[in-house]
């Protein structure tokens, strides 16, 4: 069996999905689903059962998890950038992953966690996942400190080399509709142009860059499942690394292929970044990927264009966005 934390959500949904494909569906998801639409992302995919999100805790902190598990691929946690109740983040984000890392290794479980580029702060040292260089990362957030604290773990009781901890960056696509203002931007700005034709973007805070040149590295989610069930079946791969094409595109890049992909013409408006971002905002991020040809990973990933043109024309505008195996 492999249990997929946060499996209702958007990365673990699609790796689900992914798993489904591959013929795979002893599966257990573990979440919280509260009041939110995440159960959507479920009704398709294939699994064993599912079981909340602090009854699973409770379980794997008494030992009496009685399913022999295979692998645990730690996906839950607050993913929002904005979140400010500091304990919650630490609770939720790193004590959580602790103790499943804890069990996982003293039960020999194959574990992959997700750690993230917000580790990175505003990218002054780079992007090149060397761990000498981690200790030094400054997050520009709660969020991003959370997965820094797991990350500097890692390295101090020298599990990256019994744990994969995975750095995504900027990930989009299908099953990520229930984040709210977390949303990828291709998912906003296709509801915002199909409703006024034009899309708004921040102006620049940084004299040397135009406006909508802001640069990020989007990595479209079916190349990121991919990846994840690889190492899956890899499981003498482990360490901490970055997950994205290793290319940054702009954020005017990526609205003028959603356009593309609506066969519509691109208006875009640039709007005043809000004074709270201002501060904590990156203007560059691009994953350092070398990594995949030391595991010799078969797979690639795809283009910015590739990846906004699946979504939009065979999720975002059709009555059905949902992943289906």
């Amino acid at each position: 069996m492999i249990v997929v934390t946060g499996g209702a959500g958007f990365i673990g949904s699609a790796l689900i999905w992914e798993l489904n494909r591959q013929d795979f569906s002893d599966i257990l998801i573990v979440d919280h689903l509260g009041e939110s639409e995440k159960w959507r992302n479920l009704v398709k995919l294939k699994f064993s059962d599912y079981i909340p999100r602090e009854e699973f805790h409770k379980l794997l902190l008494e030992n009496k998890l009685l399913t022999p598990i295979w692998a645990i691929v730690h996906l839950g946690a607050c993913s929002s950038t904005t979140e400010r109740d500091a304990d919650f983040l630490l609770r939720n984000n790193f004590k959580y992953s602790q103790d499943i890392c804890r069990y996982a290794l003293e039960h020999n479980i194959r574990t992959i966690v997700a750690s993230s580029a917000a580790t990175y702060g505003d990218g002054s040292l780079g992007f090149s996942g060397d761990y000498a260089l981690i200790p030094k990362l400054k997050p520009l957030n709660m969020y991003g400190y959370s997965k820094q604290l797991l990350d500097l773990w890692l390295l101090k009781n020298n599990y990256q080399d019994r744990i994969c901890s995975l750095k995504f960056f900027n990930v989009y696509g299908p099953n990520e509709y229930h984040k709210g203002d977390m949303k990828s931007v291709v998912a906003k700005a296709y509801q915002k142009i199909k409703a006024t034709g034009r899309m708004e973007l921040f102006e620049s805070n940084d004299p040397s860059i135009a406006n909508g040149e802001q640069k990020r590295d989007f990595v479209y989610i079916k190349d990121c499942v991919k990846l994840i069930y690889h190492l899956l079946d890899h499981s003498g791969i482990n360490g901490i690394y970055n997950v994205g094409t290793g290319i940054a595109r702009s954020f005017n890049d990526l609205v003028k292929a959603v356009f593309k992909a609506l066969n519509m013409p691109a208006q875009i408006d640039y709007i005043p970044m809000p004074d709270e971002l201002n501060s904590k905002y990156q203007n560059y991020t691009c994953a350092n990927m070398d990594w995949l040809e030391k595991v010799d990973y078969p797979g690639q990933f795809g283009s910015l264009e590739e990846g906004v043109y699946d979504y939009v024309k065979n999720y975002l505008d059709t009555n059905d966005p949902y992943l289906e195996p």
